[in-house]
C-alpha cells in the first residue's frame, strides 16, 4: 500500500468534523499519483452525501459538459483527482450549501498535494478554493475568471458550476466564448482522445 493509499484510508474515516456536519460524516474525494488534472473545489453537495458519488449532480454535469469531458475520464482517478476544500457535506442554509468546514484543508490538503506530483492543470472551482489555492481571498471571482489567462498552463480559476450560478453566466456571456474553449483545449492536450458522452 503506497504513502497516498494510507492517507485516503485515513481521511475516509476521518472524524474531526464529528458533531458539526450532517451525519454519517462521508468524506468525498478521488485522488491517484498519475492524475494529471485536479479539480480543486467547495463541498460536496446533499445529493452527493446521499448517493455517494462525487459531482453525481447538476453541477457535475455542467462541470464535465464544460471540460468537455465523459463522466468515465471524469471518475477516473488516474486522470482526474477530485479534492474539495471540505470533503464532506457541510449542512444547508435557506441561502444553499454552507462553506466547506475549515478543518479540512489544514488537517489533510498539503499532505495529499505532495502525493500528486504529475498534475499539470488545476481547476479552481469557486471563492474557496480560490482563497486557498490562489491566496485571492480579496479578489471578486469575477475578476479572478477573467483574468484566466495569467494563471495558465497550470491553473485554470472557474465559477462554480451550481445552477444558482446562472445568472453570473448569463452576466457574463465571454465565459462561455472566451474561458470554455480554452478549458477544453487544455483538457484534451493533457487526456487525449477525450470523448463527451
Amino acid at each position: 500500500m503506497s504513502e497516498l493509499d494510507i492517507l485516503l484510508k485515513e481521511i475516509r474515516v476521518c472524524t474531526i468534523c464529528k458533531g458539526l456536519i450532517p451525519e454519517p460524516i462521508r468524506p468525498f474525494l478521488q485522488a491517484s499519483s498519475q492524475a494529471k488534472i485536479l479539480i480543486a473545489g467547495q463541498a460536496p453537495g446533499k445529493k452527493v452525501h446521499k448517493t455517494g458519488i462525487i459531482f453525481n449532480d447538476p453541477s457535475g454535469d455542467r462541470l464535465r459538459q464544460w471540460m468537455g469531458i465523459s463522466k468515465e475520464i471524469f471518475y477516473d482517478k488516474t486522470k482526474i483527482a477530485i479534492l474539495p476544500m471540505g470533503f464532506c457535506y457541510p449542512g444547508s442554509s435557506d441561502h444553499g450549501d454552507l462553506a466547506p468546514r475549515p478543518e479540512c484543508a489544514p488537517a489533510y490538503r498539503e499532505q495529499l498535494l505532495r502525493f500528486l506530483p504529475n498534475i499539470e492543470l488545476t481547476l479552481v472551482i469557486g471563492k474557496y478554493a480560490q482563497a486557498y489555492h490562489l491566496k485571492q481571498s480579496h479578489t471578486s471571482l469575477t475578476a479572478l475568471v477573467q483574468n484566466w489567462q495569467d494563471y495558465l498552463p497550470l491553473v485554470m480559476p472557474l465559477p462554480h458550476p451550481s445552477p444558482r450560478n446562472n445568472i453570473w453566466l448569463k452576466k457574463n456571456p465571454w465565459f462561455s466564448k472566451e474561458v470554455l474553449p480554452a478549458l477544453r483545449q487544455r483538457v484534451s492536450e493533457l487526456i487525449p482522445d477525450t470523448t463527451k458522452e
